[in-house]
């Protein structure tokens, strides 16, 4: 299996190449949020705050790390299932943000916005969680402290592994992979 590089931040030329089952290894900063950030994210722009990040060119990966051991930046870090943050996720892309990485399929009002904005949804590895710490070399709490492990926080990853799950032209690796092994009666 060929695993193309990717330097972020991501652009739309960068985006145009990607398609549904291409693996991937980024490296650059990406920001971790779960669905409290992601509310309170989203609250903030409602009332015309900037937020604390800028997402032009970003990726969210929708984790909530497990305290790092000593000598370790973070613990086990798996993805969480990002159906969760479906409801705030239109309005992120909106401000520019080019990918999310997390587990499970997303809404069609997602997939909508994904093809809109020219983003893309990476799935990562459920349960490798403790392997895919090994690709953050740096973490650093950019917002929310008080929100804990589910903080916004910016990681800096190495060569971490993602696979393309929506793309830019409406495909989804979820949907091919259900059609594949359907039966034909």
């Amino acid at each position: 299996m060929m695993q193309r590089k990717v330097m972020l931040p991501l652009t739309d030329e960068i985006v145009k190449n990607f398609r549904t089952g291409d693996n991937l290894l980024i490296t650059g900063v990406i920001y971790a949020a779960k669905d409290t950030a992601h509310k309170r994210m989203v609250e903030a722009l409602k009332r015309g705050e900037i937020l604390p990040v800028n997402l032009k060119g970003q990726i969210i990966y929708y984790v909530g790390p497990s305290p790092a051991r000593p000598g370790r930046p973070i613990g086990s870090a798996s993805p969480t299932t990002s159906g969760r943050m479906d409801s705030y996720t239109p309005c992120l892309l909106a401000k520019g943000l080019k990918g999310m990485i997390g587990k499970g399929s997303r809404s069609k009002e997602v997939k909508d916005a994904i093809k809109k904005y020219k983003a893309v949804y990476f799935g990562a590895i459920g349960g490798a969680g403790a392997l895919l710490s090994k690709c953050i070399i740096n973490v650093e709490i950019i917002a929310f402290k008080d929100l804990g492990s589910n903080a916004l926080q910016a990681l800096e990853v190495k060569e971490f592994p993602v696979i393309v799950i929506n793309d830019i032209y409406g495909g989804d690796l979820y949907e091919e992979g259900k059609a594949k092994y359907q039966i034909k009666l």
